[in-house]
């Protein structure tokens, strides 16, 4: 495998893309989770000279010469900050840690939702504002993706409490969003891990086993997605909504962001919360940090 990467990096990176999902700060954390921390940090080398300064911190390109600005885990800014973050702590880099802290105040920044609550627009400027929302609220661009990098800083730095309570900010505001019902179209049309239900059933599961308050939410969760499933003779199966498009109804697949995959892991790990086994995924992901109980830390 680092072969593989070896054989894309060229001086600088291994492609030319900055973002988690398909770029740099993505393969630095697979390489951090192979164990191999050279290449993870050979990954992250050109950040610090790509950084941009705003008003609040710092913040990055997706891609060398591509606008706008995001700002979420998956394609943007917080994205990177978790790869900065991981990679530096287990590397011993300080310099990487700071630069991911820097970068994670832009965001902090730029909260919409005031003292009590999280919640950060999607892309400035507005991308493709015809058809995406300004505000989202599952892993890829909204709250509950925002709260996963919080919960990395705290595991981190656990004597400084903004983190957690950033955390707590990004949960009261999934818990006042109307999630998971659909009040209008386009609004929460998704069941998936990466943009819909699954994605906040991750965080609300992770509540649960460090805080205690996330376990009546997830049931909503899991409800909803009973409701919404597809059930024959052969399968189960989740299907989105397109509210631009005739059908609507998407076809079922099966991957991780968007299909049963994703779904099902997430539904596999509430049934073991249910039945008091234990609560860890059976394989983690490297951008979804390990639950830690209160009493085990």
């Amino acid at each position: 495998m680092r072969w593989t990467f070896c054989a894309r990096f060229d001086g600088t990176g291994c492609n030319d893309c900055y973002e988690l999902v398909v770029g740099n700060a993505g393969i630095a954390l697979a390489a951090l989770e192979l164990g191999d921390l050279d290449m993870a940090q050979l990954a992250l080398q050109r950040y610090a000279l790509a950084a941009e300064p705003t008003a609040g911190g710092v913040h990055w390109e997706i891609r060398a010469g591509a606008e706008p600005r995001l700002h979420h885990i998956s394609h943007g800014t917080l994205g990177i900050v978790y790869a900065l973050a991981a990679v530096g702590h287990a590397a011993g880099r300080p310099d990487l840690v700071e630069l991911a802290l820097v970068g994670a105040a832009d965001i902090v920044s730029r909260n919409d939702a005031g003292p009590n609550g999280f919640l950060v627009a999607h892309s400035d400027p507005q991308q493709q504002h015809e058809k995406i929302e300004r505000y989202s609220y599952g892993w890829c661009h909204g709250t509950a993706g925002d709260a996963q990098v919080f919960r990395l800083l705290n595991h981190i730095q656990p004597n400084n409490p903004a983190w957690t309570h950033l955390a707590d900010r990004c949960w009261h505001t999934l818990l006042t969003s109307g999630i998971p019902q659909r009040t209008r179209p386009g609004f929460w049309d998704n069941n998936g891990r990466c943009c819909g239900t699954a994605g906040v059933l991750a965080l609300a599961c992770d509540r649960h086993v460090e805080h205690g308050d996330g376990r009546t939410f997830a049931d909503i969760l899991v409800a909803d997605l009973a409701t919404r499933a597809t059930i024959d003779a052969d399968e189960i199966r989740w299907s989105n909504i397109e509210h631009r498009e005739t059908p609507s109804t998407l076809p079922a697949t099966t991957g991780w962001a968007m299909g049963n995959a994703g779904i099902i892991r997430e539904l596999l790990r509430h049934a073991r919360i249910s039945t008091n086994k234990d609560p860890r995924y059976a394989i983690p992901f490297p951008d979804h940090p390990l639950t830690t109980r209160s009493t085990d830390s």
